[in-house]
């Protein structure tokens, strides 16, 4: 997790909403205006009905308030406003407590296209609609219990789970692949590369592959798991997972796809 930021979150006012500048809302409106299109044959259909159902704005920055109504009736889930950087045991305190982490600022026209911080485009844009299916809202919500008990170290396997899952996975649909990792689905570049590119490795996911794997935040990924159906995240969440990750830490990690010097590898 990136130790230092640039980034100051807003504070919501007593009913949870953001005076967002117009600079702020037409940043908004420009990232939507670009991923939109990209993401309409790509994305999983499981993302694009979670879209139609929160109706995010074209035009300006969501109220968490609007989405929490939206989620609260269909998956029990809420948002939570909060810093632009959060420690792991305030992360999975949340995800076991229905409550998604939603930083409070978006990016500058500086990094438009890319910044490690986690801001509300991604978080909204990238994960808020699968929030509305159970499926992936019991997934996340069985990682969030395991994650609050995990030791340190068990965090960090858990951490690769989520990585190959939640951000960057991607799931058969027919004959098709489609995206419902969030990393992806609110990255124009990764959108088009996880699908289209011959780089990258795609390899049936498995949890004890995920939980081996290294990872970089800095790069496109060299390697995306592939769920065979979206309804596994239900199957995942009901494996002993943290077994899965005693059975990771006595195989050990798989080599790197990357360089580990430029950047430690997680």
């Amino acid at each position: 997790m990136t130790k230092e930021t640039n980034y100051q979150s807003r504070q919501p006012d007593d009913k949870g909403l953001i005076a967002w500048s117009p600079e702020e809302n037409l940043v908004w409106t420009e990232l939507y205006a670009r991923q939109r299109p990209l993401i309409e044959k790509r994305a999983c259909e499981q993302y694009l009905k979670g879209m139609e159902l929160l109706k995010l704005p074209k035009d300006g920055i969501p109220q968490l308030p609007d989405i929490d109504k939206v989620l609260m009736a269909n998956t029990g889930w809420k948002t939570a406003a909060v810093p632009a950087l959060i420690n792991f045991g305030e992360f999975f305190r949340l995800l076991a407590n229905k409550q998604f982490p939603v930083a409070t600022f978006i990016r500058t026209r500086e990094q438009f296209d890319y910044l490690q911080e986690p801001d509300i485009f991604h978080e909204v844009f990238g994960h808020c609609p699968l929030l509305t299916n159970p499926a992936f809202a019991h997934f996340t919500h069985t990682y969030g219990k395991l994650g609050l008990k995990a030791s340190k170290e068990d965090r960090v396997f858990l951490a690769r789970l989520y990585w190959f899952t939640v951000e960057f996975g991607l799931v058969k649909s027919g004959n098709d692949l489609k995206i419902y990792g969030g990393g992806i689905l609110s990255s124009p570049g990764e959108t088009v590369y996880s699908l289209d590119s011959d780089v990258p490795l795609r390899q049936p996911f498995t949890v004890l592959d995920a939980l081996r794997t290294p990872y970089r935040i800095d790069i496109m990924q060299p390697l995306y798991y592939i769920l065979p159906s979206f309804d596994h995240l239900f199957d995942i969440a009901e494996m002993d997972i943290m077994t899965w990750v005693e059975k990771a830490k006595s195989h050990g990690l798989f080599p790197a796809l990357f360089d580990t010097k430029a950047r430690q590898a997680s």
